[in-house]
Formats: structure tokens, sequence, C-alpha cells
């Protein structure tokens, strides 16, 4: 007869056991509730929208205000068709959750070398070498994905911050000061040039800065996708808000929040476009899942047959797509490889496939 003591010993092990085990399962049921639930409010997120018309305007290149006639077409320098992205500034030696410059990674870029064929692609960096090293000083081109692309752009080193500091919001800093420093466009490296800018490049002066709304009820502007004319009086404004602010309270209300707060008070510096043109589909568990679905043959077809006629792009205003890496990696983004994108049909699979080079 097994004593007493034994048997609580061999329940509670067996329960320990079992949670592990189901942890990933329950943690992935536990966020599918929290988010799709009736309070989550993400419904107001997916709600359906039109573009309205001042929107368009930026779209083609023109002035949101009244007059989107030919001559109201900027004839000012438009923004420089010159690319920045950053990447590892935490060392992934150390901080494993950081990420390493991958497969996704190099899509992101070549996505922009290819789409937008820019005057220059800046990456921006402390950490890139892999196996990752303690000295940021490391040779890059020891990564494999940073040597295949290293002919087309151009790397720019910066040491590690010595502060303590939250590494998204020095990304947030930084990407505004290259902007005001040198104009251009910034893209997160989970954002996904599709067509041209050319166009919404020629935004009109004084609006100097092209930012795309977030979600069908346009709750924010986010900044993962950004285009601005160098010493802008908006990026200026929005960079000195970052001052003195207390990072461990807030999340996003100073890269998606604030500039739609601010584009509302300076509505002349700026050029908003529809949710479609960068960031839809949204964040939202729903959203999500559709771009990352198994497609029919039949769907495939239709959706391949969307992407060719809207020039690069599952809808006509899209240009870029933000694939959402916080809330995509664990169910779909880190399972994807060239061969995964060339052999499974899901909608983000058919956007990326021409990004691949040949001899992957």
């Amino acid at each position: 007869m097994v004593p007493r003591n034994a048997s609580r010993l061999l329940v509670i092990v067996s329960a320990v056991a079992l949670t592990y085990v189901l942890s990933p399962y329950l943690y992935r049921f536990g966020d599918y509730v929290r988010q799709t639930n009736p309070l989550s409010g993400q419904k107001w997120i997916e709600q359906a929208f039109q573009p309205t018309e001042p929107e368009l305007a930026c779209l083609r290149g023109q002035s949101p205000a009244a007059d989107h006639s030919a001559a109201a077409v900027s004839s000012t320098d438009p923004i420089p068709n010159v690319v920045h992205f950053i990447y590892g500034l935490k060392n992934p030696l150390n901080n494993p959750g950081a990420g390493r410059f991958d497969f996704l990674s190099y899509l992101a870029v070549r996505s922009a070398i290819v789409s937008l064929r820019p005057d220059a692609v800046y990456l921006h960096y402390s950490y890139l070498a892999d196996p990752p090293s303690p000295d940021d000083d490391a040779d890059p081109l020891t990564n494999p994905w940073i040597r295949r692309l290293s002919p087309h752009i151009k790397l720019v080193h910066h040491h590690p911050s010595s502060t303590k500091v939250q590494y998204a919001h020095l990304s947030d800093t930084m990407r505004l000061n290259f902007l005001l420093e040198q104009g251009g466009i910034y893209l997160d490296i989970d954002a996904f040039a599709l067509r041209s800018f050319d166009k919404l490049l020629q935004s009109p002066h004084p609006h100097d800065v092209v930012l795309g709304a977030e979600g069908g009820n346009r709750w924010g502007l986010c900044n993962a996708v950004i285009a601005a004319r160098a010493n802008s009086s908006f990026v200026a404004r929005w960079l000195a808000s970052y001052e003195n602010v207390d990072f461990s309270r807030e999340w996003n209300y100073h890269s998606v929040l604030l500039p739609k707060d601010m584009a509302r008070d300076h509505p002349e510096e700026v050029c908003t476009l529809p949710p479609d043109a960068f960031f839809w589909p949204t964040w939202t568990w729903r959203h999500i899942d559709w771009m990352h679905e198994p497609l029919s043959r039949q769907q495939a077809i239709f959706w391949q047959g969307e992407i060719d006629r809207h020039g690069g792009g599952l809808f006509e205003n899209q240009r870029a797509y933000h694939a959402w890496g916080q809330m995509a990696w664990d169910r779909y983004l880190k399972k994807l490889t060239p061969a995964v994108v060339r052999t499974k049909d899901t909608r983000f699979n058919l956007l990326m496939r021409r990004f691949i080079e040949k001899d992957l």
C-alpha cells in the first residue's frame, strides 16, 4: 500500500508536470479570451471604415486641405526617398527575448529595397553579430542575413545606451532624431513596404510628415511607419514630448495616441493616410489569424490576383503592411522560413514571396 504522503507527493508532481506541459496552450487560450471577449474593445479596432477625401489626397501627394487640384501638388522638394531601420539595441546574448536579425528582418529590409527603390537604406544597430557577442563592436557580417543584404544597405553602429531605458522608447526617440536631422522614411523591422511611396513623398509643405491611421476607428497614428522632411516642426515637437517621461507607466501613448492629438492640434503640419495604407489588417487576434490562415487553391488565386491588380498590396490603398510582431510572433511569424513562405499559401506569404531572393 502506498503511504498517504507518497500519494500526495505523486499527485503534486503530476499536477506540476501537467501544468508545465499544458502551460503554452493555457497561455494561448487565456490570451485568446482576453483579446476576443466582447469587453476587449477589439471590435472597435476592426470596424469597417471609408477613407476620407483628405486621406486620399495625401496618398496622391496633394494637400489634405480643400483644394485637391493638380495645382495643389507640392512645388517643394519631396520627402527624401531614404529608408531608416533600427535593430539590435539590446544584446541577445544577455536578453534572449531581444531576438536576432533573422529571415523576417531580412524580408522587411528586402521589401524596402524592392518596393521603394530608395536612394539609400540605413540599418542603425548596436548588436548584430551572430552568434551574439558581448562586444557591441563585433562584426555584423557574421550574421548571414546581414551579409546577404550588405551590398545594398549602409550599416550605422550606435554604442549601447549606458542608462536604464525602455528599449522600445529608445527606438522611438532615435527614429525621430534621424528624421529630424536627415528626413526620409522610417520603417519598423516588422513593417513591409509593398508599393512605391513616391506619390505620398510629394506631400506639400507645410504637411511635412506623413503618418498612417491605426484601426478602423482611427484611434491613433502609429509610429511604425513615418515619412518626414528634415527639420519638421511636427517631429521636433513630438521628440520634445519624450523628455522627463516615466515610460514604466505607459506603453503606446507617445507612439500612437499622442501623434493623433498633435495632428488634431496642428493639422497643417501632417498628412494622415487611411488605415489601410500601412496598418490594415490590424493587430487584433482575428486580423492576425486572417493574415496567416491557410488558403484554399481558389482563395490563393483570388488574393494573388488582388495583389497583382493593386501593384503589390492586398487593397487599393495599401502601401505597406505592419506585421505586428509582438502579437504574431509566437503564433505565426517565428515559424516562417523561405521554404514555408514559398510553399504555404497564406495572405502574408503571398505578399512576401517576391522579396525572397532566388538562391534562398
